[in-house]
């Protein structure tokens, strides 16, 4: 890991929770008006730099001698420390170490884990699936198995995150599970060593002759899983693969270096991106050149499916993809966050996270504040329990966003809701209808040799 990481992510404003495959959504629902770039501040002379620090200074000393009580100071130092660079917009911040880590664990896509897939049935930890070559799948932990035990304390009354929390750890650490399985009479022990797991960021299905490949997130895992989905569909298929479907939908972003990476898969020459930012070493220029990868994507039809929680990094995929006509995008418009941001390490005091440059796609474009709009508008059909709180604003709703996009901003929401059953996923289908030739588009196949 460098001292500075490239990070393109979504901010958390929002709360998304999936539970049994139903999305539910919160959000601030205060709505400032953004629509202005923000003024740029005059500098100030390095005398008046002082005289505000001497300011900060006298304040402090104040707090520590006369507030009601005796307040913890690194605290205080660190508040300070965030107020400013949260002040600057909604994606900058001061990373303490614990949270540093935390994201350091996110980027990598890995963690010291056991391999297991596991979900919350009537306050019982459930195992979805263990994930192959791992402690669990080693150990003959099974899908349906429900863990009661973990080292001996009861999993009942445990939230489903307090439960993972515990099964991760330091590697080589050690933890007994308690299971019970259906048909066996007697709880099942298995004591297993924690070990490097890898975040499974990309998955991959294939329905009517179309690969359908779902990205997650931008992790250091997403270019190389992306790469095996796409053999593991050629090899299932061959001849008989009519398309892919790549599925950015709800994909908050990652690294900078892996969306290039992915829409380099598609793409065997041209620009990706380039960014810009207020230092010469900010601006830089990202293009796709022929590799293995395009053996295995090279005259194959290829739909992006997008919506309101598509962010950052998987609005560079997309922007490129559909600048150099290269796919057609089906969904609803995107998040709209155009900047990218420096984590910049700290060393033992953690890292702050810094917005240092916007980004442009291919043609130009910086959607900040915009988003990407699809080709063709497909709309989910929203539960009624769902309707009016799946929409969202997106990067145009926040307060402080840097503005400084080429387009208009968004005004309106853009929805988030995708149903847990492909049977009713009316954005998927429409795509397979489209590779498969049920339904017909003046957009698809896109005509990379138009103006």
């Amino acid at each position: 890991m460098t001292n500075t990481m490239r990070l393109i992510a979504r901010t958390s404003l929002l709360v998304l929770t999936l539970l049994a495959g139903a999305l539910t959504l919160t959000w601030s629902t205060a709505q400032e008006d953004t629509s202005e770039a923000q003024v740029t501040a005059q500098p100030l002379e390095d005398l008046d730099v002082y005289r505000e620090l001497n300011l900060f200074g006298e304040i402090f000393d104040r707090v520590r001698e006369e507030y009601v009580d005796p307040p913890n100071e690194r605290e205080l130092i660190r508040a300070a420390i965030q107020g400013m660079l949260t002040s600057l917009d909604p994606h900058s911040g001061y990373l303490d170490p614990e949270n540093y880590a935390d994201i350091r664990q996110e980027t990598e896509g890995t963690f010291g884990g056991l391999g297991i897939e596991v979900t919350m049935e009537d306050g019982i930890v459930k195992v979805v699936s263990p994930i192959d070559e791992t402690p669990a799948a080693r150990a003959g932990i099974l899908s349906n198995d429900y863990i009661i035990e973990l080292d001996g304390e009861p999993v009942l009354g445990l939230t489903l995150d307090e439960a993972v929390e515990k099964m991760r750890g330091e590697i080589g650490t050690s933890i007994t599970l308690t299971v019970v399985r259906d048909g066996v009479d007697q709880p099942l022990t298995f004591t297993l060593e924690r070990d490097v797991i890898a975040l499974r960021v990309v998955r991959h299905f294939v329905d009517r002759d179309v690969g359908v490949i779902r990205l997650a997130r931008f992790t250091e895992q997403a270019a190389s899983g992306l790469e095996d989905s796409l053999k593991a569909i050629r090899e299932e298929l061959g001849d008989n693969l009519k398309g892919l479907i790549l599925d950015l939908r709800n994909n908050p972003g990652g690294l900078v270096d892996q969306a290039v990476l992915v829409a380099d898969a598609f793409l065997p020459q041209g620009n990706v991106l380039s960014t810009r930012g207020r230092s010469p070493l900010e601006n830089d220029r990202f293009d796709a050149s022929r590799n293995q990868v395009d053996d295995l994507t090279e005259g194959l039809p290829l739909i992006v499916l997008i919506n309101g929680g598509s962010a950052s990094a998987a609005e560079i995929v997309a922007g490129a993809l559909q600048d150099h006509r290269r796919a057609t995008l089906i969904g609803t418009r995107s998040f709209g966050k155009g900047s990218v941001q420096s984590v910049i390490s700290l060393g033992s005091n953690g890292a702050i996270r810094l917005t240092t440059s916007r980004y442009y796609t291919p043609s130009g474009r910086s959607i900040q504040a915009s988003g990407i709009l699809p080709d063709i508008e497909v709309f989910e059909d929203v539960p009624a329990e769902f309707q009016g709180r799946d929409e969202i604003i997106g990067e145009a709703g926040l307060r402080g966003q840097i503005g400084g996009g080429t387009e208009q901003e968004a005004t309106t929401g853009s929805s988030v809701y995708v149903p847990a059953d492909r049977e009713l996923d009316t954005q998927l289908n429409y795509a397979l209808d489209l590779l498969t030739g049920v339904i017909e588009d003046p957009t698809f196949p896109p005509d990379p040799n138009a103006p």
